[in-house]
């Protein structure tokens, strides 16, 4: 690693193991619903997680979700789902968001999200549903009885004094002689399927790192006690450990560890190195972390010598992306020849046609298309047919209209979504903010200087497409501190700083044909670096504070506010 990590310490607790709940089919203490409302069967949906009750976003939130949520209460089935804090507004942390459930799991928990308490929504936003009570459903109510909350650690001393143990697994190191044994329970290990223990096995035989070895007993401790302590000079061992046994919960826990290194790198060495290591061992937590981060910082990593050395594998799925955050597509295409040149005979003809084939042509400025047909790049040399074809695609793009291509756009999927361009004709940075509230004077009001400095106007073409390059949009990009501002402005605010882009004058000319997905990125500005990007919401993005956001902030009273415009056909 290139930098000397300070020692930090997290708590993984998983949900707890109880030998009964397969049978039984008794709700698990961190996961458990409940609905909040006037009758049994609808209400405001709530979860608990970390020791207290949170909500649920309605972003994402659909009649499978709601059909989770009613089965997991022991009703039928969902008739309805709500939205928009029908059930009135819950208060403490909103826990899921962005829902993606096949409606056939049998806990909210066990459904994609993107965090336990990763959000960018606010209490108005909380989701409800409205179950089926069926015929019966008073008379076959269930009550659960739950005492499992001490089992973890009675089977964590059950593993501390090996009484009834009838398992044994060696440890060993091939490259030195170095060896451990301990005395295990059979039953325990038959929960982990990867593992492959019968009735009649005895013994099992690993092979792992001597550099490990010390954080053996802890694992073994876990797959009983489901409780573990992680520190960054633990973390690696007990990651390798987890995808050896197969224990994909904690190799997805100690993942999280790994995210908190991943700001603090700015050669983006440990990055790099961190993807990797995702990809051998499986880690698709990890490699989305990884790549979420290098790919808000795409332009600072192409300019870094570490760009010449990242793999075709990491190259492939950066490209993939829609939310790189870089000046325009010209760039990253630059960005691509220089790093195939560098490669040299390691990349092959057919991997840079395909790599090619990712570029979006379509977003290219017309001025920079036209110039790139002269061009003696090493991609326009060795793929000259489909180098052209992409020209040739990007100059119909922005010489017909919407109506003659919307068939084909459909078609070409992500081809025409842009990625976050922060070239000057569509973004703007608010330099002068500060995130410590201002002192209101009742006789001066707010300084007015301060204020001004956090807002700016500035105009976009109304789409990227040269039909529409003269046709202006307005817009006001501004940073609100407290209620007076936004009561100022007429807006009602829930937490601060929250951020506005607000467009105006022509831009509802363009509503039956363009749409505005714009973005706000967060960097600090001593290192430049990018920590957080949201969209907006009604043209308001809520800064969520560090607990709630994916990457942890390394610079929380010192960082600038980019404002990017988006225009896509709809």
């Amino acid at each position: 690693m290139y930098l000397l990590w300070p020692l930090l310490f997290l708590h993984v607790s998983a949900a707890r193991l109880s030998l009964f709940d397969d049978r039984l089919k008794q709700p698990k203490q961190v996961g458990r619903v409940r609905l909040v409302g006037d009758l049994p069967s609808s209400g405001r949906v709530e979860v608990y997680h970390d020791g207290q009750w949170g909500t649920v976003c309605d972003d994402g939130w659909d009649l499978a979700e709601a059909q989770v949520v009613c089965r997991q209460l022991g009703f039928p089935g969902a008739k309805s789902v709500t939205l928009g804090g029908r059930y009135g507004e819950g208060s403490g942390s909103i826990w899921l968001d962005d829902m993606n459930c096949k409606g056939s799991e049998s806990s909210l928990s066990d459904c994609s999200f993107k965090g336990w308490g990763v959000t960018d929504c606010t209490h108005k936003e909380d989701a409800g549903v409205v179950c089926e009570t069926g015929t019966n459903i008073t008379s076959n109510r269930q009550f659960s009885v739950d005492n499992s909350l001490g089992l973890s650690d009675d089977l964590g001393l059950l593993f501390d004094s090996g009484n009834g143990c009838d398992f044994k697994i060696n440890i060993k190191d091939n490259s030195k002689e170095s060896e451990l044994t301990f005395c295990v329970h059979s039953m325990i290990l038959m929960f982990y399927p990867e593992l492959n223990i019968t009735k009649d096995s005895r013994t099992l035989t690993v092979d792992v790192s001597q550099t490990c070895h010390p954080h053996v007993s802890a694992f073994l401790r876990y797959l009983y006690a489901r409780q573990i302590d992680v520190s960054i000079t633990s973390a690696q061992c007990l990651h390798q450990l987890a995808f050896t046994f197969g224990v994909k919960k904690l190799m997805e826990d100690v993942g999280r560890v790994f995210t908190l290194l991943i700001p603090e790198d700015n050669t983006f060495h440990t990055q790099v190195s961190m993807f990797e290591y995702g990809v051998r061992t499986g880690d698709l937590v990890l490699q989305e972390n990884v790549l979420q981060y290098l790919s808000w910082n795409c332009e600072f990593l192409i300019s870094s010598p570490v760009w010449s050395t990242i793999s075709f594998h990491m190259m492939d799925a950066l490209l993939r992306r829609s939310d790189l955050v870089v000046k325009d597509e010209a760039f990253l295409l630059e960005a691509l020849e220089r790093w195939i040149q560098n490669k040299g005979d390691e990349i092959s003809s057919d991997q840079q046609a395909s790599l090619l084939n990712l570029i979006r042509f379509l977003l290219i400025p017309v001025d920079k298309l036209y110039g790139m047909q002269f061009s003696s790049s090493v991609l326009h040399w060795n793929h000259e047919k489909l180098y052209l074809t992409g020209l040739l695609r990007g100059f119909q793009f922005n010489a017909l209209p919407f109506s003659k291509i919307r068939k084909q756009i459909y078609n070409m999927s992500s081809e025409y979504l842009p990625r976050i361009y922060t070239g000057d004709e569509w973004s703007v940075i608010l330099n002068a903010t500060t995130v410590k509230y201002p002192r209101y004077n009742y006789n001066r009001g707010y300084g007015q200087n301060r204020i001004q400095s956090r807002i700016q106007t500035f105009s976009t073409p109304a789409h990227p497409s040269a039909l529409y390059r003269e046709q202006n949009v307005q817009w006001q990009a501004q940073v609100l501190l407290n209620n007076q501002e936004c009561s100022n402005y007429g807006i009602s605010c829930t937490s601060f700083p929250v951020a506005r882009l607000y467009g105006y004058g022509n831009q509802n000319m363009y509503a039956s044909t363009i749409r505005y997905n714009n973005r706000l990125i967060l960097t600090c500005k001593n290192e430049n670096n990018i920590f957080h990007v949201q969209d907006f919401k009604n043209d308001m993005a809520v800064i969520p504070n560090n607990s709630s956001m994916g990457l942890p902030n390394p610079c929380p009273d010192d960082y600038s506010f980019r404002f990017v415009v988006r225009p896509e056909y709809i």
